[in-house]
């Protein structure tokens, strides 16, 4: 369970900025929408495989 401790003369919305970003780091609702539907090991492979040559490839454009 994320706590955040609200400081005094903070403002709430400075508060639920990093309870927000606290939430965001531990991946709880990337990993809520990943459950929602079942991928096959091969798919998710295909799809790793088509990211990191995506990624190379944007990379060698920058160089």
């Amino acid at each position: 369970m994320i706590q955040i401790n609200v400081k005094e003369n903070e403002s709430i919305d400075k508060a639920l900025k990093r309870f927000k970003k606290k939430f965001e780091k531990t991946g709880a609702l990337k990993e809520v929408r990943a459950r929602q539907h079942f991928v096959k090991p091969s798919v998710e492979r295909r799809k790793e495989v088509i990211r990191a040559a995506y990624r190379q490839k944007m990379r060698d454009l920058d160089s």
